[in-house]
């Protein structure tokens, strides 16, 4: 048996389905180069059926992605697999991934169907997704059924699936059972030489990470995971985890992949700039406290010889010891270096970009740090088209005044000035720029985050809003507390904005 375990990331589609981690094309894009240099296998890119906006991005990506394979989720459903192929066809040999409930109660309820037709209809959606390629992968949903699972999965791989998927789709299984049922199907199953297993593997008791290593343990030598352990509901395996458990486990597993591990923390940076979630300090591997040691006894050994309270070193994950990257003597090339350093591939154009930009926030800090410059790339080069553009803001506030702000705005390519009140700055600004859009959406969520230390620190924020149905997620970052808040509402309303575009393009 092969030792070397397949990294499925699925970021861009499970991962994309957690609530506020909605992305555009570009986002989408970028992050997929990103996970192209982390050196996963396959990106899963997207569901291309779900909307015309998923199936271009899915399209898009398989056309700009090279190096690792590019799948394209869908329904057992011909119409399905022809959105899914037409999306992936372009890329290094597309995948196919197609999935089908197998459970009891979801048969029953779900599918209404009986066994029998299940078998049949697995056969014929695999059967037609393989005479358009090879590399077809077939996900039993809510597998759970042992010996179901085994006339499941011999007839999939009879009809053409190379890789087999057992997803515990509700996180209910335990590690020791899950690494049983994999142990059992491969067993049982005549033809499982003839392809790769799979796991894919949601946290709701918390044990996503722990059943995808017990599976890989047990011979699964594929693992679907997510950055961060983002996803639908408590979020799935998180790639981090996985993967750097084989790594300083090495002795226990015996398994390797094909990750670059030095990009996993830029990669995961990255997801948190573009979804506008915060990575959580106390969160493993990647957290900010994952790292930091305030015991004494700990300093003392740390201080002494760092594997006494390490298990792996911060650079082993890029995470890197050189904080203060720039300064405003800091001139383009040694901007570029550091950028590519960094993973960002940006044109000439984009990098004058940036390096105005960082001109300007040098005027106002005296240390740049890698934050500060991931966010300056992320507000400058990967915003999304503006409909609404913030030009001019002045917010008075205080104990001795009534909290007011004037904004000028461009929407639409119209300026536009307004001037309103609010219970405080951050109220007067919002509903002053609500006015001059003419938009009146609800404020879900406002949260404020320093990106790096120090009283001159730029502010991170991320709102969180909804109107008539529809929610989406702002982020920006800026010297100015208020400033940034401004941006980041901004930002909300120009992706609420291309959500409706994207919604009428879909009823045409």
């Amino acid at each position: 048996m092969s030792q070397r375990v397949y990294i499925f990331d699925t970021t861009l589609r499970d991962g994309e389905q957690s609530p506020g981690a909605t992305m555009n094309r570009e986002e989408k894009i970028r992050l997929a180069r990103q996970l192209e240099s982390l050196g996963v296998d396959i990106i899963e890119a997207g569901f291309p059926a779900a909307s015309q906006g998923d199936f271009e991005a899915v399209r898009d990506i398989a056309r700009t992605v090279r190096g690792c394979q590019i799948a394209g989720l869908c329904r057992a459903i011909p119409t399905d697999i022809d959105r899914a192929w037409e999306a992936v066809r372009e890329g290094e040999h597309g995948r196919i991934h197609t999935f089908l409930a197998t459970s009891d109660i979801h048969m029953k309820y779900k599918l209404r169907k009986t066994r029998e037709q299940v078998l049949e209809m697995v056969d014929a959606a695999v059967r037609y997704a393989a005479s358009k390629t090879s590399n077809v992968e077939f996900s039993a949903e809510d597998a759970s059924t042992r010996n179901f699972l085994v006339q499941v999965f011999t007839r999939a791989i009879d009809a053409g699936a190379t890789t087999i998927n057992v997803p515990d789709t509700v996180g209910y299984i335990q590690p020791q059972e899950f690494a049983d049922l994999i142990r059992y199907l491969l067993e049982h199953i005549p033809n499982a030489h003839k392809a790769v297993f799979s796991v894919h593997c949601h946290n709701d008791l918390g044990l996503a990470t722990a059943n995808t290593l017990a599976a890989v343990h047990a011979g699964a030598r594929q693992a679907e995971v997510t950055l961060a352990g983002i996803g639908e509901r408590a979020g799935n395996a998180a790639l981090e985890e996985v993967v750097m458990a084989m790594e300083v486990r090495k002795d226990y597993y015996g398994l390797e992949t094909g990750i670059v591990k030095e990009q996993i923390y830029p990669s995961t940076r990255l997801l948190s700039l573009i979804i506008g979630q915060p990575i959580p300090p106390y969160k493993s591997i990647i957290g900010s406290n994952a790292f930091a040691h305030e015991s004494g006894i700990h300093q003392d050994g740390v201080l002494k010889h760092r594997q006494t309270y390490e298990i792996m070193t911060p650079e082993s994950v890029g995470r890197s010891a050189e904080d203060m990257v720039l300064g405003k003597h800091s001139g383009r090339a040694a901007l570029k270096t550091r950028l590519e350093g960094l993973g960002y591939a940006l044109s000439e154009e984009q990098v004058d970009i940036v390096f105005a930009a960082m001109k300007k926030l040098a005027d106002r800090k005296k240390e740049i740090f890698i934050e500060d410059l991931e966010a300056v790339v992320l507000d400058e080069i990967f915003r999304i088209p503006d409909k609404y553009r913030l030009e001019y803001l002045s917010a008075i506030s205080g104990n001795m005044a009534i909290p007011n702000a004037v904004v000028k705005m461009y929407v639409d390519g119209e300026e536009r000035t307004v001037s309103d009140f609010g219970t405080g700055p951050i109220d007067a600004v919002f509903h002053t720029i609500s006015k001059t859009v003419g938009r009146a959406p609800k404020l879900l969520r406002y949260a404020v985050n320093a990106i790096t230390g120090g009283t001159d620190a730029q502010g991170e924020v991320t709102v969180r809003i909804e109107e008539n149905g529809k929610s989406a997620v702002g982020r920006a970052a800026d010297a100015d507390i208020i400033v940034a808040s401004a941006k980041a509402y901004i930002n909300a309303l120009n992706r609420l904005a291309k959500r409706e575009e994207e919604t009428v393009w879909a009823r045409v």
